[in-house]
């Protein structure tokens, strides 16, 4: 059976996850981590995109992306994730895949729905254990929201916008206030996005949803 196109349109937000080939490991210390991260910033300088968060788990990411000059996103991931494994394979003296199948990609409605979305991947390393607090761990974009550190491969002004101006420290008090409230609820948060994210490919309103199930 043919695989389904990818939806792509001016605009479209992406939460784009992959897992290593068979569960393996995919990121094996920080410095690949950090040339994972670089590959984006290099596929930057020819596509035009926007990074909203993004957390780096040890076999397997997540990213959220829009691309609002219609960049196909199986562009950017293909870049990304061909010339990773071709590092990773060097460095290692591996061979094969590194990564299980596809990308997987998740088309989803700006607003409410991308801070919750930004929410459920910021505390996805409390979720898998490895940390208490979100900001505890170094390699999610959760860092930059809350004015730690700078990075200018991540767009932060959607989401904060949301709690006030992206420059006001309210505004990123807000937020932390948002994500740490999803602490008490993770099981209840998982249920409902992660039933979005895998099984029905779209995370929005029914209206949002109709609209992409039904072509554009």
């Amino acid at each position: 059976m043919p695989r389904r196109p990818r939806i792509c349109f001016p605009g479209a937000v992406y939460h784009v996850f992959q897992r290593g080939n068979s569960k393996r490991d995919i990121f094996l210390d920080d410095a690949d981590k950090w040339h994972f991260l670089k590959l984006f910033l290099e596929v930057k300088k020819t596509a035009r995109f926007l990074i909203y968060c993004y957390a780096l788990m040890a076999n397997h990411f997540h990213i959220t992306i829009e691309t609002p000059g219609a960049t196909p996103i199986s562009k950017i991931m293909q870049y990304v994730a061909g010339s990773y494994a071709m590092y990773f394979n060097k460095r290692y003296s591996r061979k094969g895949h590194r990564f299980e199948g596809r990308f997987n990609d998740v088309l989803v409605q700006k607003d409410e729905y991308l801070m919750q979305l930004s929410r459920y991947v910021h505390l996805n390393p409390v979720k898998a254990g490895i940390v208490d607090m979100p900001e505890e761990y170094k390699w999610s974009s959760y860092g930059i929201y809350l004015g730690r550190r700078k990075d200018i491969l991540v767009n932060t002004d959607m989401v904060l916008s949301c709690f006030g101006s992206s420059n006001d420290e309210k505004a990123k008090v807000g937020y932390k206030n948002f994500v740490e409230k999803g602490l008490v609820s993770l099981c209840e948060e998982k249920d409902w996005l992660e039933s979005n994210l895998i099984v029905n490919k779209f995370l929005g309103s029914r209206d949002f949803v109709k609209k992409f199930r039904n072509g554009v």
